[in-house]
């Protein structure tokens, strides 16, 4: 089919309160007249059709659709142009239809729920007479191949227009555009795919159309737009002479084919047509030198640039400079004898520069991952000369895996931790997140590992690593293991795993500690010396341990329940303005006013207190670095959308009942929708009480009204994706960067929606007014404990959380097998309104208390001492 550019439709997309911070926060304002502007401005900039988009948690997005449209009408240089009505809600689709004037499009609709649902849908958009979008997704899931693409188009176009007589000319397929140049090797062909699926779906299905969302095939390249804008101009050029006829664009950026500089459209095209196998990294070589809208690193001082090449490439490794480190590394490989010497001889001593430096306690973490990405980017251009020699590559100094265990998704710790070990020439197979010991063990076998490091966050991770010790131990390993993560620690890795394999079982605190441990362990010489001083600490450990006794003297659980904390509640609760279940989204500008940035350092490892480490002698140089490449990565999460921030918040009529809290379907207190079962602590107490969550919630039999509420938020849609572009282009240090950033989204919407609650939804505290720092103090009434904390440290009850709130539905997080939480930046628990209300640690319990809480959950005591093992005092 040949091309017709003269045909070709631009959608704006800025009128989309998804996809524009500042159409929205017009409309959330009310401010309409100037919302009417921006749409204006689509047009004058050569949209052909706007998407209009009202999806927002604190908008009446019905309302506000309509409102829109019926002043769109009024306006005709805008309503000159054909309207698309965006929305998940079918309500405001319909309500959208209503008001416009002339043919409207609807997007859109899919078979991903069935034929039944699709078909009700497009009759009614039939009725209205518009056309409709209608998205390459089935009951299997999005189509990313071209036999996908052009089965499910096919199979649409068949029922729409032979079930139910739908115009054929009204149909316009988006057959999904996902991201090339990602260094993930299955999406090399995903722009062909679509050229080629379009090309036949043209073929097949007369007189249909071909639409897409053009910015999501340069997802790679956030942050550098002119690659971006001509990664979009090329994918124009051919998949419109394959039939595609209109896409959703920034109408007024985008670059002209024919004026794009031939050497990036060479290496573009590439890329779009994947020609080579090598194309990705060769658009990443010549990438910085189109960046049009970044920070040149250390332009301002180049008497560096002459000297010899080995000491620039020192430098480069040092400071972290990517900008001539191809340069560098191809002067160097012209004098080496073979390119293999390059990453033995001068970039090694590079690293090795950094080690010392980072040991000594002159380098901190963040420029030792920023070194990574230089080293990276060396050896990935010196890479295709080496196996044109065939050669095996550079000797390691050893061979880890690592992994974080089954059940758990948290891997900051983990990924830091491997970049070190690459920087200091060990090579690193990490198996991600959530992987089962079968997993592990078969790939440490397959590729002859020399040890493995397990990571995990979350308690019932810790048993997961017991497993992990005795699987070893059956299978006959003999290689070291590593144990690490923020639940671990010297005394369970003496107590619980290293008694259950023969070979070194090493706690390593830090990524610090790694380097040093992985050396000794794979040095012959110092390995039995490290190996016979290890046996002795942990003999020692376990020797303390079994002496150890209870700070404080344990009682039995009624002498604690006859301790109970008593609040008054002579002045009744708060009878919530909102009752029941709502889904909450925020933009990230709103959020980042929310951040505590003391942890974000603490992630880094950078010990102090915010704003005050930002002035602190020995890291506050580095931390205002930091600092700003945080705030870099936050400018471009929010003005992209790469991140999305998704909630859900429900306040329910309750009472205590014993430790328990029992929550009703209503009012009326019948119908009982989940009990939340706490735990009480079960110390000796001489002045104070013997606290459990369950005491700040008014008593069943009193007769008095009370209440409670549960959230559940997640700052990380989209992070796993982006931090694995980043990763996949070498770029380690923005691949974590994201997940620290995204952590402290996920922190900072949870303080966000329970300001919201307590001045607005439950509006116990409507006067307050609090700055963030009184916030971070928690100086507020009320407190929102999370599942597997001090207060309620069993992680099983979040599966309560998420049942009262569909929390998976509203938001798509996920729990584990394990109870952890996917995203990982995700943050969930309860919330409780009694001015007495406050935090505590349940700390160690008796057998008395387990055997009790397993009878309220129904669970056997084997279940019990699973979740509770960690906090019984044993």
């Amino acid at each position: 089919m040949s091309a017709d550019f003269s045909n070709f439709i631009n959608i704006g997309e800025r009128t989309n309160v998804t996809g524009s911070a500042r159409f929205k926060r017009l409309i959330l304002e009310g401010d309409y007249e100037t919302a009417l502007d921006v749409a204006r401005q689509q047009v004058e900039n050569g949209a052909q059709i706007i998407d209009i988009n009202m999806d927002e948690a604190m908008l009446d997005s019905e309302q506000a659709m309509v409102t829109f449209l019926n002043l769109i009408a009024s306006e005709p240089d805008i309503s000159r142009v054909p309207i698309m009505i965006d929305s998940s809600k079918w309500d405001v689709i319909r309500a959208g239809l209503k008001c416009v004037q002339g043919k409207a499009i609807v997007n859109s609709i899919s078979l991903k729920e069935g034929e039944q649902s699709f078909l009700s849908q497009a009759k009614e958009i039939k009725r209205f007479g518009a056309a409709t979008v209608v998205m390459a997704f089935d009951e299997k899931g999005q189509a990313d191949t071209k036999q996908r693409k052009v089965e499910i188009c096919q199979r649409s176009y068949k029922l729409l227009t032979e079930e139910i007589g739908f115009p054929p000319e009204d149909i316009i397929f988006d057959p999904n555009i996902f991201a090339v140049a990602t260094g993930i090797e299955e999406h090399d062909n995903y722009a062909v795919d679509f050229i080629e699926a379009t090309r036949e779906i043209r073929k097949t299905c007369p007189y249909a159309h071909i639409s897409g969302g053009l910015s999501n095939i340069s997802f790679s390249f956030r942050g550098n737009n002119p690659v971006r804008e001509a990664m979009h101009s090329v994918f124009l050029y051919y998949a419109i002479r394959a039939g595609m006829d209109m896409a959703i664009v920034n109408a007024g950026q985008l670059e002209v084919y024919d004026e794009i500089p031939k050497e990036l459209r060479d290496a573009v095209e590439d890329v779009i047509l994947n020609r080579r196998s090598d194309s990705t990294e060769r658009l990443l070589d010549i990438a910085p030198n189109y960046q049009g809208d970044g920070k040149a690193a250390a332009k301002d001082d180049l008497s560096w640039r002459e000297q010899p090449v080995t000491k620039r490439l020192e430098h480069g490794l040092v400071k972290g400079i990517t900008d001539y480190i191809i340069e560098d590394t191809e002067a160097a490989r012209l004098e080496a004898e073979r390119p293999l010497h390059v990453i033995e001889g001068p970039l090694m001593d590079g690293m090795n520069v950094v080690g010392d430096l980072f040991g000594e306690g002159k380098m901190f973490l963040p420029q030792v991952v920023k070194s990574a990405r230089v080293m990276k980017k060396a050896v990935a251009h010196l890479q295709p000369y080496i196996e044109a020699e065939k050669s095996d590559g550079a000797k390691s100094n050893g061979k880890i895996l690592l992994a974080t265990v089954k059940g758990d998704v948290h891997d900051i710790g983990k990924n830091i931790v491997g970049v070190v070990l690459q920087c200091n020439n060990f090579e690193v197979i990490d198996l991600g997140v959530m992987v089962p010991a079968a997993t592990i063990l078969q790939i440490a076998k397959e590729e002859q590992v020399d040890m493995i490091g397990l990571s995990g966050l979350i308690t019932p991770s810790l048993d997961e690593m017991v497993h992990v010790a005795k699987e070893m131990e059956r299978q006959g390993y003999e290689i070291p293991l590593l144990i690490g993560g923020a639940t671990t620690s010297k005394a369970h890795t003496a107590v619980k795993i290293e008694q259950n394999y023969h070979a070194p079982v090493v706690y390593v605190p830090n990524a610090s500690r790694a380097v040093g441990v992985c050396q000794k362990l794979l040095n012959k010489g110092s390995r039995d010396i490290f190996s016979a001083e290890l046996s002795r600490e942990y003999d020692k450990v376990r020797e303390q341990h079994a002496r150890k006794k209870p700070r404080s003297k344990p009682v039995p659980l009624a002498q604690a329940r006859e301790n109970a904390y008593r609040p008054d509640f002579t002045v009744p609760p708060i009878v919530p303005n909102k009752l029941g279940v709502t889904p909450v989204t925020v933009d990230l500008a709103t959020l980042r006013e929310y951040i505590d940035w003391t942890p974000f350092f603490l992630t880094w490892s950078l010990a102090g207190k915010y704003p005050r480490i930002l002035e602190d002698d020995v890291v506050g140089e580095q931390a205002r670095s930091l600092l700003a490449d945080a705030n870099e990565m936050l400018d471009n999460v929010i003005e992209n959308g790469q991140l999305q921030a998704k909630g859900v918040v429900g306040l329910f009529p309750a009472n205590r009942v014993g430790d328990d809290i029992e929550i009703y379907k209503d009012e009326d207190r019948t119908q009982v929708i989940g009990v939340a079962h706490h735990l009480r602590q079960q110390t000796l107490k001489e002045k104070f009480a013997n606290y459990c969550l369950s005491d700040f919630v008014a008593e069943k039999s009193a007769n008095i009204a009370d209440y409670i509420g549960a959230f559940a938020v997640t700052g990380g849609i989209g992070e796993d994706e982006l931090a694995n572009s980043y990763i996949a282009a070498g770029d380690d240090y923005n691949g974590i960067m994201v997940k620290a950033v995204a952590d402290r989204l996920a922190e900072a919407f949870a303080e966000y929606l329970h300001e919201k609650v307590r001045k607005e939804y439950w509006g116990y505290a409507s006067d307050e007014a609090l700055s963030n720092d009184d916030l971070i103090r928690e100086k507020y009434q009320g407190i929102r404990p999370a599942p597997g904390y001090a207060a309620c440290p069993e992680h099983t009850e979040k599966q309560l959380i998420w049942e009262l709130l569909d929390a998976q539905k509203h938001t798509g997080m996920k729990l584990t097998e394990s109870y952890a939480m996917w995203p990982g930046a995700s943050v969930s628990g309860w919330y409780f309104s009694h001015p007495e209300s406050k935090y505590f640690a349940v700390a160690k319990i008796q057998s008395d208390q387990m055997e009790d809480y397993a009878a309220r959950k129904g669970w056997t005591l084997e279940e019990a001492e699973k979740w509770l093992g960690p906090n019984l005092n044993d």
